[in-house]
């Protein structure tokens, strides 16, 4: 019995997280969200895109149980740890990180469980949730939204359809988005 087995299986887990979470950081990166999408490409809204994308794939691991607990939790580490490097990327001092961490944590659950408690209701309630994170106000945020909530919809679904399995070993695969998809067509 070799005494460092668990800890053969936490970096596996920990190196498949990653994996998971460079998966969602490349789809929230790609630049239809924020030319065609009209997602301002600042941090805000690199942010709001990265929650959409994050909490579709916890939504998924929820509804695993127990079996994906560790995994969820290991994907929430990597986020923290993420925002903490950005925020050190963006010049904020090393004193007043925790407490920039601590408020970012608390919007992302915040975020989170807005998404989740409009999901249920449909893409409508999910629209007036995006809306509210939106970094920008006015009539050009409303069809973006609307896209958005139809796009989370499509990836709340294509989620459901992947094994945990994949899921553990950092794979995912999110529907694709394209200049071309016509996205609010298909909310009539």
């Amino acid at each position: 019995m070799n005494p460092l087995h668990p800890l053969k299986t936490w970096h596996r887990n920990a190196a498949n997280a990653a994996k998971l979470y460079g998966a969602i950081v490349a789809q929230a990166r790609l630049p239809v969200f924020y030319q065609d999408l009209a997602v301002p490409d600042t941090l805000e809204g690199r942010f709001l895109v990265l929650s959409l994308h994050l909490f579709a794939v916890l939504h998924r691991l929820k509804a695993e149980g127990g079996a994906a607990v560790g995994l969820a939790q290991d994907l929430i580490d990597r986020f923290s740890e993420d925002m903490e490097t950005v925020l050190r990327e963006i010049g904020v001092g090393d004193l007043a990180i925790p407490k920039k961490v601590r408020r970012l944590a608390s919007a992302s659950a915040g975020l989170l469980q807005a998404y989740g408690e409009a999901l249920g209701e449909g893409e409508e309630a999910l629209t007036a949730a995006i809306a509210k994170a939106f970094p920008v106000q006015g009539a050009a945020p409303e069809a973006a939204t609307r896209r958005l909530a139809h796009y989370l919809t499509l990836m709340v679904r294509a989620l459901e359809a992947q094994s945990l399995a994949a899921l553990s070993t950092g794979e995912v695969r999110f529907p694709e988005m394209t200049p071309s998809d016509k996205l609010g067509d298909d909310l009539a």
